[in-house]
């Protein structure tokens, strides 16, 4: 074993010397066997800690990444970075299979809001992404000088924004959008030591594979020489599978590992096709010994970092206590992170709520919190009707949705009441099933007898045994297709199947087409709008909760096609709003909804990410006014998806795509969000009025809190360049201060603009440079809502003229 005191650069060259060629080759797989004989114990990359521990049974669970973002508060998101880097270690205390390396934060820029994975992201920003995602990477890491506490690992590698045929298309990067708007989310949490890691896209980028772009080499090296990269999963199996980029899988294989490609995560755990194809590639000369060292060198970097040699005690990490996970000060951590989230998008003087109030709480998500596909196990959840009906002396719930029985003639569907379930058959009892709508024509049933969702096993058979749409192949959701005679045929969508009814009675998948489906008659048993209008019109205030489920119409492998709220949903507020013209709307989501006519018609819209655990704590310490709504966008809401340019257009210059471009009238722009105060800007003061290349420039400006209530201002700093030749955006973010404000305080706020970020991209340069041109500076409340105007002429000339080794078309198959 080597000295534990060694120089770490010491350490690996000895590590290297000592293992064989055949230890080397298994340390490239995701699952790394031990070496007893140098002290190596097993390794794993790939534990998920998006918005907390996930996959790995309870844990604290924290907005997602979208809501954490919507904070703007990086010391706020830094502090749950810790706690779920603390919450890694202490499932690794407790079983060491458990990686150390955090696949975790996403850090693709939220170019357009039909992306399955928008949840995952912080914004359409990408110097806003970049701060928060290193703070969030700063928790995870630790504030140790040398040691890890946890390797973040940033997603995903690059120009990452479509599912949609993600493994076989690509994103075309012109060399602005590169340099200027997806390399620097990366560029910045690597540069500033927050992350150690990053894993490469499904995608193809200017006609490469990702896992094989010039771009690991040529910019993520240049930053930081050591940073380990990481397969997707599966992905280099895609090279020359459905990529058909290189005609074997050796050859696939080989060619990553020259990209830059250090840990394959292939196979799940078995290691042996990566072990066997990376040999029979030296073999066969595609790669060397050196390769494979190279690749090596950065695995076992991070492993010393993470303690993996360590003498007892070393670490100073190690030691957890598994009662860290989901103790007393995380709990409090998630609820203060999804107060600070919820952005207060329209208030006509009806929030906040007076505790005397009456209230209904209707809609399929107000008793209810839902989780996504990286998520941790809740260890409990707070739903909104739940915390409102904790603080209110009169509150009434209905979710809205209808409640049906299904028939075959003089035959009803039926299912056990039970709490585990069991299939559905035709009999004399009818079950009640209620109709969940999540979108595009997709529902979910739950039986109302036990309160389980109806999904389909592996051999076809319909059971109520699940807790609601999930999974990585979801097959909880159907379609209903009408037929003119009135009855239904049930479309089962994972399978592609319809619903029938075997010889036996009981209710299967297995239908190849509509002429082989069973018809089945449908009877109205409660209908869910009218019966949530009734509930709303005997109250003094409706609170509605409507949005998305994560793990349906929006989520990994799925794209949206369009911006609009469930055809059912819209229902439901529309009766209700008729029923109490004083109706609040909470919208939760992972992702921007067009809302025109909510927008018209209520006064009070709320919105959220899934807020994980206190979700409903937070909605509600917001509506009763406990907490000022200190959430801003993070994105852009549009009213509808035409104006969005074509989901695989990544030209963000080009397409005047996300708020720094954007022409028209957005329902809501980026950084929107109300107070229930009001605040005044004035005596807006420039540190200069000429600057120079590499200055930080001081910009100033008087906030007073006008209102009558405490609140919370995120103050935001954006830029235009008058002149250039080059377009240029129309605005763009370059600081925020968020503070807090006693009614008639007022506070002198400092925003810094550094001139070295006012540069763009010059392909005739090869490099950054910022003009000699005057800069309009713009101080406001939101990307639109600008409350003071200001100049700065900035004295130009080439930042990096450092020439770039990938142009656009760099490394396209010729």
């Amino acid at each position: 074993m080597t000295d534990s005191v060694a120089p770490p650069r010491a350490r690996l060259d000895d590590l290297l010397r000592q293992l064989t060629l055949p230890e080397k080759i298994g340390l490239l797989h995701q699952w790394q066997a031990a070496v007893p004989r140098l002290g190596l114990p097993p390794f794993r990359t790939g534990t998920e800690a998006l918005h907390g521990v996930a996959w790995l049974g309870p844990a604290t669970v924290f907005p997602q990444a979208l809501g954490l973002a919507s904070t703007w508060n990086p010391d706020l998101v830094e502090a749950v970075g810790a706690a779920v880097g603390v919450e890694v270690r202490a499932k690794h205390e407790a079983d060491p299979t458990v990686g150390l390396n955090v696949w975790a934060p996403v850090v693709n820029p939220l170019r357009d809001p039909r992306w399955g994975r928008n949840e995952e992201g912080w914004s359409e920003d990408t110097g806003l992404t970049a701060r928060l995602a290193t703070a969030y990477a700063h928790g995870l890491r630790g504030d140790h000088p040398s040691r890890l506490r946890t390797a973040p690992t940033l997603k995903h590698f690059l120009g990452y924004n479509n599912e949609t045929d993600r493994a076989i298309t690509s994103s075309d990067l012109p060399p602005r959008v590169l340099h200027e708007y997806e390399l620097p989310a990366f560029r910045a949490p690597l540069a500033a030591g927050a992350a150690v890691a990053v894993m490469a896209s499904y995608n193809l980028v200017n006609g490469v594979p990702a896992h094989l772009s010039p771009l690991l080499a040529g910019e993520l090296r240049r930053w930081s020489p050591d940073v380990l990269v990481v397969g997707d999963a599966l992905a280099v199996g895609n090279i020359a599978g459905v990529q058909a980029y290189l005609p074997d899988h050796v050859a696939g294989f080989a060619a990553a590992l020259r990209a830059g490609i250090d840990s394959f995560t292939e196979d799940d755990a078995d290691s042996g096709p990566t072990v066997a194809r990376i040999s029979e590639a030296l073999d066969r000369g595609l790669i060397d010994v050196a390769d494979v060292d190279a690749a090596v060198r950065r695995i076992l970097g991070v492993r010393l970092r993470l303690g993996d040699l360590d003498p007892p005690g070393a670490d100073p990490f190690a030691g957890v206590s598994p009662d860290v996970v989901d103790c007393p000060a995380h709990r409090e951590l998630a609820r203060e992170a999804a107060r600070q989230s919820v952005v207060l998008l329209r208030n006509d003087a009806l929030l906040p709520l007076d505790e005397t109030v009456r209230v209904a709480v209707l809609g399929p998500l107000a008793d209810t919190v839902h989780t996504d596909w990286y998520s941790g196990t809740l260890p409990y959840a707070v739903t909104l009707h739940a915390a409102l009906a904790g603080r209110l002396p009169a509150v009434t719930g209905h979710p809205g949705v209808d409640r049906i029985a299904l028939r075959v003639g003089d035959r009803a569907v039926g299912c056990p009441a039970t709490a585990d379930g069991g299939v559905l058959t035709l009999g004399d009892e009818p079950a009640a099933f209620d109709v969940f709508d999540w979108g595009r024509d997709t529902v979910a049933l739950r039986a109302a007898g036990n309160g389980r969702h109806i999904g389909a096993t592996d051999d076809g058979a319909l059971v109520n045994d699940r807790p609601g749409p999930g999974g990585w192949v979801v097959r909880e959701t159907f379609r209903f297709h009408h037929r003119a005679d009135g009855t239904v045929l049930l479309h089962h969508l994972a399978t592609d199947r319809y619903v029938t009814v075997d010889d036996d009675g009981r209710l299967r998948v297995d239908g190849d087409g509509p002429g082989s489906a069973t018809a089945f008659e449908v009877d109205l048993i409660v209908d869910g709008p009218a019966a949530a209008a009734a509930l709303a019109a005997d109250a003094d205030v409706a609170v509605v909760a409507l949005g998305n489920h994560p793990m349906v119409n929006g989520r990994e492998t799925e794209d949206r096609v369009d911006l609009e709220l469930p055809r059912g949903q819209e229902e439901l507020l529309r009766a209700v709003r008729a029923a109490n013209p004083r109706t609040v709307l909470v919208l939760t989501s992972g992702y921007p909804y067009g809302l025109g006519w909510a927008q018209e018609h209520l006064p009070a819209l709320l919105w959220s990410a899934h807020g994980g655990q206190e979700h409903g704590t937070a909605l509600t310490d917001v509506l009763l006014g406990d907490a000022d709504p200190a959430g801003r966008l993070t994105q852009t809401w549009h009213a509808d998806a035409g104006e969005l340019p074509d989901l695989l257009d990544y030209d963000v210059i080009g397409a005047d795509a996300t708020y720094l471009y954007h022409r028209g009238e957005p329902l809501y722009p980026f950084g929107h969000g109300l107070s229930y105060t009001e605040f005044t800007y004035s005596e807006l003061r420039c540190g200069t009025d000429l600057a120079a290349l590499g200055e930080e420039v001081p910009v100033q400006v008087e906030v007073t809190n006008t209102g009558a209530r405490p609140g919370v201002e995120v103050v935001q700093l954006y830029t235009r360049q008058r002149r250039s030749r080059v377009k240029q955006p129309l605005r763009h973010l370059r600081d925020f201060v968020r503070i807090t404000l006693d009614p008639g305080q007022r506070r002198t706020v400092t925003l810094r603009l550094r001139t070295d970020d006012l540069a763009w991209w010059d392909e005739t340069r090869g490099g950054l440079v910022v003009e000699d041109a005057t800069h309009t500076l713009m101080v406001g409340r939101s990307a639109r809502d600008v409350r003071l105007l200001g100049a700065l002429r900035v004295r130009g000339g080439p930042v990096d003229a450092v020439p770039t080794a990938t142009p656009h078309d760099a490394g396209r198959r010729r």
